[in-house]
């Protein structure tokens, strides 16, 4: 019963932080996805892959504290 819970909590967090960027920065936030879109599909799912992996790794470290 917890799963789904903290699931969801997650991923109200990550609208919670897109939408402060979009908020605190707009045009910042539309020069960094034209970066994204000018850049190859690779590398953009090596950075993803990367990004991915990082945030694993966090998470196994927090919740190991």
């Amino acid at each position: 019963p917890l799963m789904p819970e903290t699931l969801l909590a997650a991923l109200c967090l990550v609208a919670v932080i897109e939408g402060l960027f979009l908020f605190a920065a707009p045009r910042a936030w539309k020069r960094a996805a034209e970066q994204l879109h000018a850049m190859p599909d690779r590398r953009l799912r090596m950075v993803g892959a990367a990004i991915v992996v990082a945030g694993l790794v966090s998470l196994w470290m927090v919740r190991q504290a």
